[in-house]
């Protein structure tokens, strides 16, 4: 394998190892959101059944 097959081989596996961790968080992110949003309407929930229970 020639230096420039060599250099680009790495350039690949560092833009791959960027483009993993890019992944990651945009999961954690929508994660998090997906959380979020089903803490709001588990209280919403929650707080209907009481209002409605009296």
């Amino acid at each position: 394998m020639n230096d420039a097959d060599e250099e680009t081989r790495l350039r690949d596996h560092e833009i791959a190892e960027n483009e993993a961790k890019r992944q990651t968080v945009g999961d954690i992110r929508v994660s998090a959101w997906a959380i979020a949003a089903a803490v709001v309407i588990g209280l919403a929930a929650v707080a209907w059944v009481l209002i409605h229970n009296t």
